[in-house]
């Protein structure tokens, strides 16, 4: 009979390929290659679901009530309460038809594994990537079901761990830094340049990530603004799609470009499946958050492919950038402040390799997939 500690039921938001489904895939591969009966269930089709698939691992698509902010009304809350029902039941279903002996939720958007687990008697983690600050009544009332609906909870960040400790006991509480495989990231040529038609001459300046509010391309834009009229050879490249319903924003990000007069100058890829490629292309890498990212799977990325980081001072980046040794801290709501550390590197090619050559280091000392594969095995046990 098979050890019903080693079936574990493993819930995600999304298929996308950006930071906390990255981490999805490795640890769930990670339990597959240390004898877990692992199965995965993915709220929506994508190219995650492909990629746990050539892992050899079941995976279930399932609607789960994905709890997002655009359900943030009468409407929305009572499409969620059905949704989030609907799910429960056949959660329930599936942990006694499979035998399992946990249910893993990872972000905390995805709540119908807890009450399911409850449900079944059965241990429930969950894996926390998001600061959730407003409305602060919403943050409230998650980390309250956090709390009573999880035996361990895991955190990607000291800062992480220092939101959500307000409202979840602190002995549930365990911070687990990611870490990634870096090696397709240490490649040492890149075709990105010749593409984009970028000179040797000319400063790239670039940011990776999913087009959302907070994420700070507005900032990104306002600071390629400053710094075009202050430097004539730089460029910026930002890479990344819209939220699903969220594609308005990619839409008004363009007019803003085109608004500015930085068509030529700021290059809006959208999605693109050859980060490693655009990072190695980089000169310099950008966070622009303008709320704090809990810890940025795309900043180690960046400081695996030698690259300088600027990023923003809250969040996990306070952890993961050595400011003035792999970087710069620059404020969130202040881009003529902003601006001014990028001259550094913008002028001075010398500090922008040793800054990288820091960085790659940093990251595979503190950030290793190494690392984390222990610290996920070990959370796993239960006395």
């Amino acid at each position: 009979m098979k050890n019903q500690n080693l079936n574990i039921l493993m819930l995600h938001s999304s298929s996308d390929v950006y930071g906390a489904s990255k981490i999805f895939l490795i640890t769930a591969a990670l339990l597959k290659k240390n004898n877990y009966n692992v199965t995965a269930v993915i709220s929506d089709e994508g190219p995650l679901i492909s990629e746990l698939r050539d892992q050899q691992i079941e995976v279930i698509v399932l609607k789960l009530g994905i709890l997002r902010r655009k359900y943030f009304n009468l409407s929305g809350l009572i499409n969620r309460y059905s949704a989030f029902t609907a799910a429960k039941q056949k959660l329930v279903d599936i942990i006694n038809q499979k035998k399992i002996g946990t249910v893993y939720s990872n972000t905390a958007g995805v709540l119908v594994g807890a009450f399911a687990a409850k449900k079944c008697n059965i241990k429930h983690i969950w894996h926390i990537h998001e600061i959730i600050e407003k409305p602060a009544l919403f943050s409230l009332i998650i980390g309250k079901v956090i709390n009573n609906y999880s035996d361990k909870v895991l955190v990607v960040s000291e800062e992480v761990k220092k939101h959500w400790s307000k409202h979840i006991d602190a002995n549930k509480i365990l911070t687990i830094h990611n870490g990634l495989d870096y090696s397709e990231y240490s490649i040492v040529q890149s075709s990105i340049r010749k593409e984009l038609n970028i000179q040797p001459h000319e400063i790239l300046i670039g940011m990776v990530g999913r087009v959302n509010a907070w994420k700070g391309q507005k900032y990104f834009v306002e600071l390629a603004t400053i710094l075009t009229k202050q430097f004539n050879n730089v460029k910026f490249l930002m890479a990344g799609d819209a939220y699903p319903g969220y594609e308005f924003l990619q839409a008004e990000l363009n007019n803003i470009i085109a608004n500015s007069g930085l068509k030529h100058k700021v290059l809006n890829l959208g999605f693109r499946n050859d980060i490693p490629n655009i990072l190695n292309g980089l000169d310099i890498f950008v966070l622009p958050s303008i709320l704090p990212d809990p810890l940025p799977t795309v900043v180690l990325e960046a400081m695996a492919s030698h690259k300088p980081v600027i990023a923003t001072a809250h969040g996990g980046a306070l952890e993961m950038v050595d400011n003035m040794n792999t970087g710069f801290l620059i404020p969130w709501n202040n881009a003529e402040d902003a601006a001014k550390c990028f001259s550094y590197l913008i002028t001075d090619a010398p500090t922008r390799i040793k800054m990288g050559n820091n960085a790659s280091k940093r990251v595979h000392e503190l950030f290793s997939k190494e690392r984390y594969e222990i610290s996920i095995l070990d959370a796993l046990k239960f006395n």
